[in-house]
């Protein structure tokens, strides 16, 4: 369990890792076109250097990161709440794993080194003697 949280940690941070290569990118090339005379070199055009307009793409570029940054981490942070959770058949109690469905005896001894057994809970364990009991008495019943 633990390596899996380890797992998506690490793959959270290479989410937010490449997005934050993806503005400084960005950035760079921003103060690239003002340092090396990008226009001129490309198209020609007559070029002089704007330091404020570097700076303004700057703050822009750096506001936008901040708040992709804000709702990647709250949908990393959402979609791990519900990696948690483990999916169980309504019908035959089996357990998906990584898209794999296996017995709930299966499941434990493949994750955590558990080894099951059976028994009973109280409650079924009552309901059980209710019913042999109600299935006796009939029987009981037709002998005398």
């Amino acid at each position: 369990m633990k390596s899996q949280k380890a797992e998506r940690t690490l793959k959270s941070n290479s989410i937010l890792w490449s997005e934050a290569t993806g503005f400084s990118i960005m950035i760079l090339l921003s103060w690239l076109t003002e340092w090396l005379h990008i226009p001129n070199l490309i198209f020609g055009e007559s070029f002089t250097p704007n330091w404020h307009r570097a700076v303004i793409r700057t703050v822009v570029i750096l506001l936008i990161w901040g708040w992709v940054h804000w709702i990647t981490r709250r949908l990393l942070k959402r979609l791990h709440h519900l990696e948690e959770f483990l999916r169980i058949c309504g019908w035959c109690r089996k357990v998906c794993d990584q898209d794999q469905w296996l017995t709930m005896e299966d499941y434990f001894n493949s994750k955590f080194a558990t080894r099951t057994s059976h028994g009973m809970c109280p409650e079924c364990l009552e309901k059980a003697v209710k019913e042999l009991e109600q299935n006796e008495k009939p029987a009981t019943n037709r002998k005398a």
